[in-house]
């Protein structure tokens, strides 16, 4: 069954109401697959369209009007993957989703465990439900490499091992503590948005569960991580949440 975009919001007491949310950038080439995939899952979904080109707008119009369970949202600027995600969620909660399942549009994730994060978000409602990247030996070795590293200072932000992998982009989000979240927080536009995200619900008391997930390099596959400028984003925001990091120490550490 489908929900409508008009469902009233839910209370505190009904039943998780999880969206789908994809943010994308000139993968149309891809995103159209990704969609006939979600769509036995029944869940409405919202696209954010962060200023793709004309092909993938055009393929976006095409799966709007084919399907009345997608919501088309478009910057009309490329601002940033983190940009994409703040807006999806505040669209999201708008229209009475609890949670949103985020994916990339690039077809790497393994959108048959949608049914797994639905489940992992009714039985812990209040928890941030992170994909845990089982890789194939399509994974180049050097993400490996930054991977870990970005592993280590996030543990090190959190003085704990709650958080598996901070750079997945599949992960279930509660939207209430999320969207209060970004009143007050600034974590970057771009790649960085989604580890700073993990550390500052972490920091505000949200629990964090792990989902191992498969996770695929395609060939050919087209990526926005730009080696240069993305680390230099994530090296600042490391720095900044690391200051932070440490007046919270004796309560990070008390958990």
């Amino acid at each position: 069954m489908f929900f409508s975009p008009e469902d009233e919001r839910l209370d505190a007491t009904s039943e998780p109401l999880p969206w789908i949310l994809i943010p994308i950038y000139d993968h149309g080439t891809t995103i159209e697959g990704v969609i006939d995939e979600l769509a036995p899952h029944g869940l409405p979904c919202v696209i954010v369209d962060d200023g793709s080109g004309p092909a993938t707008r055009a393929v976006l119009d095409r799966l709007a009007r084919r399907c009345d369970w997608i919501v088309l949202e478009r910057l009309e600027a490329n601002t940033g993957k983190g940009a994409a995600l703040r807006r999806g969620f505040r669209v999201a909660r708008e229209r009475g989703a609890t949670h949103v399942i985020h994916l990339d549009a690039d077809g790497q994730h393994e959108i048959a465990d949608v049914p797994r994060f639905v489940d992992a978000i009714r039985r812990d409602p209040d928890a941030l439900v992170l994909g845990k990247p089982i890789f194939d030996d399509s994974v180049p070795r050097a993400r490996l490499a930054s991977r870990q590293l970005s592993r280590g200072i996030v543990w090190l932000c959190t003085l704990s091992f709650a958080i598996d992998d901070p750079l997945c982009g599949f992960r279930a989000v509660p939207l209430v503590p999320t969207v209060e979240v970004l009143e007050t927080e600034d974590l970057g536009d771009r790649m960085e948005f989604e580890p700073g995200l993990a550390v500052v619900l972490y920091w505000s008391g949200i629990p964090v569960r792990n989902l191992p997930t498969r996770v695929r390099y395609l060939p050919g596959g087209l990526s926005h991580f730009d080696s240069v400028r993305d680390t230099a984003r994530m090296a600042k925001l490391y720095a900044h949440l690391l200051g932070r990091m440490i007046p919270r120490a004796g309560r990070l550490l008390s958990r």
